[in-house]
């Protein structure tokens, strides 16, 4: 049996051993209701819990659409214009509107990068489009403390001093946050280095709230709720929904809160899937491109699996790593991991109220490794890169499936081609 696994832009064929008995995990086919324009507009014609842009636009000078960075495959080309031109069509002067990259900690996206994220010459053309940057600190406000979890916050002035602001993304599984899209394009989308290390420090990266497709109680989320009401004016959201192929397959836009939950009730229907056993063979993917192109990214396709892996069992992932491993400061990060080993490398977390930079995803691999072995083909990676992942490389997954499977004396094997983008559950009910 082959099967195709999301690898880089071409995808990879693998092939199954004869004997596998293999569960295929991957989202329900979605009927395609209207082509991607039509599906915009009728988002934009149908806000939810507020009036229409045009309404709420009325005398406003300045607004700011935030988008996210190279690693979300969100169709930005599909929605920036239409936004812009209601906005301009209810008097936003074109040179009041900012697109701002929502980059977080991450790399800023420049030059072509940025072309192929914005997807249309026309905004580039006509509106400021800016990259966000966490360690500049001349370009923050600074709005207080959140209540709950004392969590500083400090917003991109682009943002705060917008009259107008809208926050643009992709609905879907993410493993610490439990969704995407919506509040998280914010913070840490737009926030201060600060606000991003206090809320992916171990105090929040060790909740059993902080997972995939969970709402409930998770820390994260409730911090960023928190921080959505710190800012004054209308703060909206466009959130998109894609399936399996990166079709849209549904939008919304409205409130931010409100418009944001809409497309997770959406989005739950297709990426959270009851498989009703655990395994001890399971083999992924990082989602292909663009989440693919490092490492670092590749983390997720590891965690949000382990619902249905069997304690001890092997998973087995494919990432191209295009661009190799991430950042310096999660490259020392893996370094003290490997070095200190997992637990004395978790204590030295626990003991920080303030994350170093990017170390919350090395954090976040403990949480496999604490189930199972993690096999990782990724030929792009280097040797010096591969030594500090903590996972085993291999260079055939045929192989490593059939040594799995002999290992464990078991035939039956999981297959998610999606990666991360599908979080499978061993018991019906099990995302909140």
């Amino acid at each position: 049996m082959k099967i195709e696994l999301a690898f880089g832009h071409e995808g990879m064929t693998i092939d199954l051993p004869a004997d596998a008995q293999a569960t295929v995990i991957r989202k329900p086919a979605q009927a395609l209701t209207a082509l991607p324009p039509q599906i915009i507009a009728d988002a934009l014609a149908s806000p939810v819990n507020c009036d229409p842009l045009s309404v709420l636009a009325q005398g406003m000078k300045t607004a700011c659409i935030l988008i996210c960075d190279i690693t979300r495959p969100v169709p930005n080309y599909l929605f920036l214009r239409p936004l812009i031109e209601q906005l301009t069509g209810a008097g936003v002067p074109l040179d009041g509107i900012t697109v701002l990259v929502a980059t977080g900690l991450h790399r800023p996206n420049l030059d072509d990068e940025l072309a192929e994220l914005v997807g249309d010459p026309w905004v580039l053309e006509h509106v400021r489009v800016e990259n966000h940057y966490a360690r500049d600190e001349d370009c923050f406000v600074h709005l207080g403390t959140t209540a709950k979890h004392q969590v500083p916050v400090g917003l991109n002035r682009l943002l705060v001093d917008a009259d107008i602001k809208i926050a643009t993304g992709l609905v879907e599984p993410h493993f610490m946050a439990g969704y995407s899209g919506g509040r998280k394009v914010i913070a840490p989308g737009v926030a201060h280095h600060e606000t991003i290390r206090t809320f992916h420090s171990a105090r929040f990266m060790e909740s059993p709230f902080a997972t995939s497709c969970n709402l409930h109680n998770n820390p994260l989320h409730e911090t960023q709720l928190e921080i959505i009401n710190m800012l004054s004016g209308p703060v909206l959201g466009l959130n998109t929904v894609l399936d399996e192929h990166r079709n849209l397959v549904f939008a919304s836009f409205g409130e931010i809160i409100a418009s944001h939950m809409a497309a997770v009730t959406h989005a739950r229907e297709s990426c959270e899937v009851s498989v009703g056993q655990k395994f001890n063979t399971l083999v992924t993917s990082s989602a292909g491109y663009p989440l693919d192109k490092t490492y670092y990214q590749t983390v997720k396709g590891m965690v949000t699996p382990l619902d249905i892996l069997e304690q001890g069992g092997d998973l087995i992932i494919v990432s191209e790593c295009s661009e190799g491993f991430g950042s310096e400061e999660f490259c020392a990060a893996q370094k003290r991991l490997v070095e200190l080993g997992p637990e004395a490398f978790l204590q030295t977390l626990m003991a920080k109220n303030l994350a170093d930079v990017d170390e919350w995803q090395s954090e976040m691999q403990l949480k496999p490794m604490r189930v199972g072995r993690i096999k990782l083909y990724a030929p792009q990676l280097g040797d010096n890169a591969a030594a500090i992942t903590g996972v085993e490389m291999i260079d055939d997954v045929s192989a490593a499936i059939s040594e799995s499977m002999a290992r464990h004396r078991d035939e039956n094997i999981a297959v998610i081609p999606e990666g991360p983008y599908v979080v499978p559950f061993a018991t019906a009910g099990a995302g909140s």
